[in-house]
């Protein structure tokens, strides 16, 4: 795959304007949990159409792209949020489009990507790792909208960034899920351009997490992996295209506990009425350790979780 560079303010501003009507600009919303060790705040993604950040990477990519490019459909390899979205602009694009789904995806997501019309292909998990690393698939027809390594995604993504700073001007650190990296580096590109001494701070789960342990080593290294109830991130290594973005706009990396993801899905249920999935809840996760005194902002990524993995959460058991 060729260099990736990081969107502009004035790429993630063009965006932002393809994508006006019909995403939205969602709530930032102060935690209320009288204990918390910092003034914490939600940035609620679980709220768009498909119930997460991926509708803006998705529509920017398709909106900014020539007739051409999609004349012969899209398509992605997703393990959900991304090949709904994508999905989604598509149908309502007259696109045809196609998703390309590890094996082990939360059925939950798949179902919503068949609502949206799309056709499903389903791989061994290692395959579906090799097409997201080399960028192609032999057979499939259509422009691939890469789930993360792709510029014109990440410019979607910027505009959360910019939703954060008009939102909360005095925000200190921004937690944003690490998956591919697509979501952190746009953000981080964006709030960095316009406001270079906010932090911007990846968080993994500690079941999967390569960049936090490649930014300690300061190069590149695999992990072990194990797959979890936090679906969509993570992965043995950083993708290789998004490590020079990832170690030069990241100021931090940091990795939860399954547990702790856990506990922070049951609070916003509890607490805020919210439902995240795993990897909308490591950010929070990660902020109930900040030192008081700051102001942080979670992005709460996605709210597609399984019932089944949401029940045994709120009754305290760990799927």
């Amino acid at each position: 795959m060729s260099t990736l560079h990081p969107p502009t303010l004035q790429t993630v501003r063009a965006a932002r304007r393809r994508l006006a009507g019909t995403i939205l600009h969602t709530p930032l919303i102060r935690l209320e949990l009288e204990d918390a060790p910092a003034e914490i705040y939600l940035k609620l993604e679980n709220l768009q159409p498909t119930g997460s950040f991926k509708v803006r990477g998705a529509g920017n990519a398709l909106l900014s792209a020539a007739p051409a490019q999609l004349r012969d459909g899209v398509w992605t390899a997703s393990a959900g949020n991304m090949g709904q979205a994508l999905a989604w602009y598509a149908r309502r694009l007259g696109i045809a489009c196609t998703v390309v789904v590890p094996e082990d995806a939360p059925e939950v997501k798949v179902e919503a990507i068949r609502c949206q019309a799309a056709g499903i292909i389903k791989v061994p998990f290692a395959d579906y790792q090799t097409i997201q690393r080399e960028g192609g698939r032999a057979g499939m027809k259509g422009r691939l909208v890469h789930p993360f390594a792709d510029e014109a995604v990440m410019a979607g993504n910027g505009t959360l960034g910019l939703e954060i700073l008009e939102d909360l001007p005095e925000v200190d650190t921004v937690l944003v899920p690490y998956g591919g990296g697509g979501l952190s580096c746009g953000i981080a590109a964006s709030i960095k351009a316009a406001r270079p001494e906010v932090r911007v701070e990846a968080v993994e789960v500690a079941t999967a997490a390569p960049l936090t342990a490649s930014l300690s080593a300061g190069r590149p290294v695999e992990v072990p992996y194990r797959s979890s109830f936090v679906s969509g991130m993570g992965a043995p290594s950083v993708f290789p295209q998004m490590w020079p973005l990832a170690s030069r706009l990241l100021d931090a990396a940091r990795a939860v506990p399954l547990a702790e993801v856990a506990g922070a899905i049951r609070l916003l249920a509890e607490r805020q009425h919210v439902i995240a999935e795993g990897a909308g809840a490591v950010a929070l996760a990660a902020a109930l350790a900040e030192p008081a005194g700051k102001k942080v902002v979670c992005v709460v990524s996605g709210g597609n979780l399984d019932a089944g993995y949401l029940t045994k959460i709120i009754q305290g058991e760990l799927p």
